[in-house]
């Protein structure tokens, strides 16, 4: 696989590829909560979890971390992370990588059937993931502490909900690419990948009988313009291990005809309008105050900012962690833009595992000094 089809697919769907990494295959599980009430106030007669799990839990069920899947993402999603040489080593640890509502696996706008199907499936967020991933921890499981939350991107978003809702439940938390909230500019670049798709005719208010596919295509170029750097572009990065003679034009038509292959519209749109509506202050209890719950964080935090995110940009981590009494802030010195935390480059790969197996273990990581607000 080309470099640049992996980097594709690390940001979007990220099918499965164990063996690239010398991994044995996760095992699959799916777990149904029976009237499942979401935060809007509708109930699922039915709501499946996708998850997978690495490694075996030991007699002490201590040993497990739990990984959540970013947008559109499959569980294989953060084999980067895992090996003997890596973070994660699947042969000590139990690991857990769960899929989003929304994904096309677990419960979805494409698979559960009316009332709920297509544009009819009830808006989730991310504490409804939070809150469906700790009852398959505590019930499927019978895991009532982890030794880690780690995710990237939608993932770091669950990460910062986790130690907000269950601030006892973790020993760490590491969020790489992602925010405690999604503060304007990025519901109104969402906004824009959403108007992408729905302004094609095929769309129907959402009840299509084939794929608005020129809307999936603008909206895999409007996702394109804000996922790397624009030095990224200028450098041409993506020239990076791809096959001889490959062009900007084949970048880019990547992005237009094959950018998540497969993915249903109203999928899409859902997901993001769970990332839309992420803010860590409207826990309840927090009146609405991401600085409140951002204080309210137990857990030693390692936040990972990429240096040149623009859907998480860095200046809106080192805003939120004025308000956090235990983290660590260690931006990504990337080019790599938003894939950056997600080992989108070989050197991002080696700070990631280098600084999250330091972090994991107890050991002081070079952090930026964190001025707390006054």
């Amino acid at each position: 696989m080309s470099k640049i089809n992996y980097l594709l697919f690390v940001v979007s769907a990220l099918a499965s590829f164990s063996t690239a990494w010398g991994l044995e295959t996760p095992v699959r599980h799916e777990f149904v909560i029976k009237n499942f009430k979401t935060e809007s106030g509708v109930v699922l007669p039915e709501a499946h979890v996708v998850y997978g799990t690495y490694g075996h839990l030991n007699a002490a069920r201590d040993n497990a971390i739990l990984l959540p899947s970013h947008y559109m993402a499959k569980l294989t999603g953060y084999e980067w992370l895992m090996g003997p040489s890596k973070a994660l080593d699947p042969e000590k640890l139990f690991l857990v990588t769960t899929e989003l509502f929304g994904n096309g696996s677990s419960s979805s706008p494409s698979n559960t059937s009316e009332p709920f199907h297509g544009p009819r499936f009830p808006v989730m967020t991310i504490r409804d993931n939070v809150e469906a991933v700790h009852r398959l921890l505590t019930e499927d499981l019978k895991v009532t502490h982890l030794r880690a939350v780690i995710g990237f991107s939608m993932g770091a978003q669950q990460a910062f909900q986790w130690a907000v809702s269950y601030p006892d439940f973790m020993d760490r938390a590491v969020a790489t690419s992602g925010t405690a909230k999604t503060y304007g500019h990025g519901i109104v670049r969402l906004d824009g990948e959403i108007a992408a798709i729905t302004a094609d005719e095929k769309f129907k208010g959402g009840d299509y009988t084939e794929e608005p596919q020129k809307g999936i295509s603008a909206f895999g170029m409007v996702w394109a313009a804000w996922l790397y750097s624009p030095q990224w572009w200028r450098d041409e990065l993506w020239r990076t291990n791809t096959k001889p003679g490959t062009t900007f034009n084949d970048v880019v038509d990547r992005f237009r005809t094959r950018f998540i292959p497969g993915a249903d519209a109203n999928n899409l749109i859902l997901q993001m309008r769970t990332w839309e509506k992420h803010d860590v202050g409207t826990t309840p209890g927090f009146g609405g105050d991401e600085k409140k719950a951002l204080g309210s964080i137990k857990a030693p935090f390692l936040y990972m900012p990429s240096m040149t995110d623009q859907y998480f940009p860095v200046g809106d981590a080192r805003y939120e962690a004025q308000f956090m009494h235990t983290v660590s802030l260690l931006p990504i010195p990337s080019l790599w833009g938003h894939p950056a935390g997600a080992a989108a480059d070989p050197a991002d790969a080696k700070f990631l595992n280098e600084n999250i197996a330091k972090f994991l273990a107890g050991e002081p990581v070079a952090a930026e000094k964190v001025v707390p607000a006054s």
